[in-house]
């Protein structure tokens, strides 16, 4: 039941704040904290799974679950389950919702209640796509997340956010569409097949499927997924959506929604459809380096902070992509790994931006220079994140990116060596930032940025706690791996019995034996769960 009190929690606080806003004219901001500290209490139960007590206990990679009969006619049930990638998954949307609501504390003038509904309405829907098992209940929780992400835009977003809120709907709505079709489809075949009527995760990883119609139908997952990692060309409602966002908003997309399209491949593109994976991962590890290259490019020609710093996800996911399709354990965990440190530092860039923004009124970075002489403590923490950003080792984000390209070299060599390429750009529009807005001369012809702030002590808390997150990430990123380990170990394990065989998991075997011998022998036996 723990499950369903986090996100009954988050529907609630969101209705409570939104009341309370309305007729009492206060008091929302701290139901939204309690809330969310209510809910990320509730996930710390689950602690014992990760120190190993209950793991041991059993064979089953589930740490908890709730099964309810929702609508028995067609088979759909409200099945929610966590195991290690999903408790990962939760436990970046929990912090990063605390996050984005102590840095944005005062930044909500208007409507303030109706702000927090919709924001901890997209948590719960988030929370909801993380955990559910039945593909009906999983769409259902992926159109929640959507709607009041909508409004967070189009109510408080900036000068062009009715533009980026509607193109934001359209790409999301559309590729919805598919993936629905992609479901019921699924799900059709699977009855005609077995008799059986269900949208349950663990019955339709038994379909027999046949092989040009399972290709298909991995197809309309995969666009529904690559939109919201986003890959390219399917990106370019981020920059839009990103630049127009309000800070809170930002971070929500950055850190928690572009993950959910990334969970969907691994969670259910690579079990389902294994054989149409195996044949489709040529194409998709093409995307994703040039995703990163492409993102790279475009975030090096920025003149606004905000898109610099939403082209750099493209950049980002685009490793994701690629390791997620180079198909063995070395380059998923990397994926995974970039997914949790990707989420942790481009929240922290959101959040920067936003608060040079709240104090300047400029995101542009030809009116901007010299910050640092003014601004030393948000000039300072602004400089971590971009070499975070960039990839510097000891880093989170290292590690990612070089389990990422030390898995996907087996698989293809030149596509690695193209996306390798794109850590140069990483370097140069980071530090292009960086001397642009905080180096150099005093920009300040106007005089507007004497006597401007310096982050607030809540400010410097919240930014700080991130940086020592990816710091323990960059050293110790261990516990990560273990905790991902069964679930990785699974989609592995499917893919490897639908023929995935040679140098890819040779390289994967051998690395493991020779450079990590503590990895478990699950991994080095290929990958299947024990």
């Amino acid at each position: 039941m723990t499950l369903l009190a986090i996100i009954s929690i988050l529907f609630a606080g969101g209705v409570l704040a939104w009341l309370s806003e309305r007729f009492l004219n206060r008091g929302s901001r701290r139901i939204a904290l309690f809330s969310l500290l209510l809910a990320t209490a509730l996930l710390g139960r689950y602690w014992a799974y990760f120190a190993g007590d209950a793991a041991s206990a059993g064979a089953s990679p589930w740490w908890d679950s709730l099964n309810l009969a929702w609508i028995p006619r067609f088979g759909i049930s409200f099945h929610l389950a966590v195991d290690g990638l999903g408790f990962l998954m939760l436990a970046l949307t929990l912090l990063m919702g605390l996050f984005g609501l102590v840095v944005t504390w005062r930044d909500i003038g208007f409507r303030r209640g109706f702000f927090y509904f919709n924001y901890l309405w997209t948590l719960a829907g988030v929370v909801g796509v993380f955990t559910a098992m039945d593909l009906f209940l999983f769409f259902f929780f992926w159109e929640v997340m959507l709607i009041p992400m909508l409004f967070l835009i189009a109510v408080w977003g900036y000068e062009q956010r009715i533009y980026a809120a509607i193109k934001f709907f359209l790409f999301t709505q559309a590729s919805s569409l598919l993936m629905l079709i992609a479901i019921v489809a699924l799900v059709y075949l699977h009855y005609s097949n077995s008799g059986q009527l269900t949208f349950d995760y663990q019955s339709l990883l038994a379909a027999q499927l046949p092989p040009d119609t399972a290709y298909w139908l991995m197809l309309g997952f995969f666009v529904a997924f690559a939109v919201k990692l986003p890959a390219l060309p399917l990106h370019t409602w981020l920059p839009d959506a990103h630049t127009q966002a309000p800070t809170a908003g930002s971070i929500l997309l950055a850190a928690i929604l572009l993950k959910t399209g990334a969970y969907g491949l691994l969670r259910f593109n690579l079990p389902l459809f294994p054989e149409a994976s195996v044949a489709f991962a040529p194409v998709a590890m093409a995307i994703g380096a040039v995703s990163v290259v492409y993102g790279a490019v475009l975030a090096f020609a920025q003149r606004d902070m905000k898109r610099l710093v939403a082209y750099s996800s493209v950049s980002h996911m685009g490793f994701v992509l690629l390791g997620l399709y180079a198909l063995n354990t070395i380059a998923i965990q990397g994926a995974v790994m970039q997914m949790i440190a990707h989420g942790l530092s481009t929240a922290a860039l959101f959040a920067l931006v936003g608060a040079l923004q709240h104090r300047l009124h400029t995101r542009d970075m030809a009116h901007l220079g010299g910050l640092w002489a003014v601004l030393p403590k948000l000039s300072a923490i602004a400089l971590f994140f971009a070499v975070a950003s960039l990839g510097l080792p000891g880093l989170g984000n290292f590690i990612a990116e070089f389990l990422v390209l030390l898995g996907s070299f087996g698989s293809d060599p030149w596509l690695t060596a193209l996306a390798a390429a794109g850590l140069v750009g990483a370097a140069l529009y980071a530090l292009l930032m960086m001397q642009r807005v905080f180096f150099g001369p005093l920009a300040d012809k106007t005089g507007r940025i004497a006597g401007v702030a310096d982050l607030h002590p809540r400010e410097t808390a919240a930014l700080l706690s991130l940086a020592v997150a990816l710091v323990f990430l960059g050293l110790r990123p261990q516990p990560v791996f273990d905790i991902a380990e069964p679930s990785v170990a699974g989609a592995t394990a499917k893919l490897t019995a639908a023929g995935l065989e040679g140098k890819s998991q040779a390289l994967e075997q051998g690395l493991q034996t020779a450079a990590h011998p503590g990895w478990p022998e699950s991994d080095r036996a290929g990958g299947e769960t024990p």
